[in-house]
């Protein structure tokens, strides 16, 4: 891989002689600008607007145009003796937890290649002390005409070096959410899990660029003197009326892709009902909530009382009447054997 910088990092008083390469190529298809009538190429010319005439790219170099007007000739030489360290040093700053990196403040990657014998040993004990301590570097290095912010880490056996945008780059997501007041009822949220569920992982090396594709379509088909293949009729679409309804479609349709479920009138079942924490009663004060709990107890109490003393009376009253009963059962018995006496006397 061809380098596009030479350098050293700098760690601590330790320098590694560097070589940065791009670690990503763009495989995006270019088109040309053409005259529309009859196929002409469309180039841009550079002219000196002094003496009128084209130039060569030998002749053209830099210069800052001052609010006056005034252009001021800077020439490589110029920037390549900045005075700053990291003119011509990727300088390590600090090491922190890669989780402290917002993923906004990503730019391009390159890989910091080794430069020579000399840097092999220093090399490998920044690339495993990195492994060990699971962190990343943050370093300062100046390329293409600025002063830039990385994060190294540890990519396979080599380092790599993420460009990170400086802090003040990153813009604040002020009036990108709704302003609106929006509920979401738990069962659309259990339908947006049976979702993501279905839908699964997926493994990057699979996904390929599908607009890459058709264009290459067209072009041999019209290499070929061929009609290009018409792309597929949209779906209808329309205003999502009915929430649960889309959601319910989407799980369905997602299974059905997968082979899951064939049915068209299968039922997608919700996830069990989230656990939500209640929140507790409130309480005006420690006093009146011990006085309520008191209350409470003393109600329970009285109220236990007066079951028990109805049960007792209850109790008493079957048991006179079960008495009065027994008496005049032996009553009765004694009246039976005064009449028979009479008789036999």
């Amino acid at each position: 891989m061809r380098s596009i910088w030479n350098g050293a990092i700098s760690f601590g008083l330790v320098s590694i002689p560097i070589k940065l390469v791009n670690a990503t190529e763009s495989h995006s298809i270019s088109f040309r600008q053409i005259h529309t009538e009859d196929g002409g190429r469309i180039r841009y010319r550079k002219f000196c607007e002094l003496e009128d005439r084209e130039v060569t790219q030998g002749e053209i170099g830099k210069g800052y145009e001052d609010a006056d007007g005034t252009v001021i000739p800077i020439t490589e030489e110029d920037l390549s003796s900045l005075p700053i360290p990291t003119a011509k040093t990727i300088e390590i700053v600090a090491f922190v937890p890669g989780d402290r990196i917002d993923p906004l403040q990503m730019d391009a990657a390159y890989y910091l290649q080794a430069s020579g014998a000399p840097a092999a040993k220093p090399y490998t004990l920044l690339r495993e002390a990195l492994k060990r301590s699971n962190k990343v570097a943050i370093a300062k290095f100046a390329l293409r005409g600025r002063e830039r912010l990385g994060m190294l880490r540890v990519v396979g056996e080599a380092i790599a070096m993420h460009g990170l945008l400086w802090p003040d780059e990153v813009r604040a997501p002020e009036g990108v959410a709704p302003d609106t007041n929006v509920t979401v009822r738990d069962q659309e949220l259990d339908l947006a899990d049976a979702l993501m569920d279905t839908l699964g992982e997926v493994d990057l090396e699979d996904l390929h660029d599908e607009y890459r594709e058709a264009v290459e379509e067209v072009i041999a088909a019209k290499a070929a003197g061929e009609t290009p293949r018409q792309a597929p009729e949209p779906a209808e679409g329309g205003k999502v009326l009915d929430l649960m309804a889309a959601l319910e479609n989407s799980v369905r349709a997602a299974r059905e892709s997968r082979g899951e479920e064939a049915d068209d009138h299968a039922e997608v079942k919700s996830l069990p009902p989230r656990k939500t924490a209640r929140a507790a009663p409130k309480q005006t004060g420690g006093k009146k909530s011990t006085s309520a709990a008191k209350k409470t107890a003393a109600k329970k109490t009285t109220a236990a009382k007066k079951s028990t003393a109805k049960s007792g009376q209850s109790g008493q009253s079957g048991q006179g009447t079960k008495k009065t009963a027994a008496k005049s059962t032996a009553k009765k018995t004694t009246a039976k054997k005064s009449t028979s006496r009479k008789r036999t006397a």
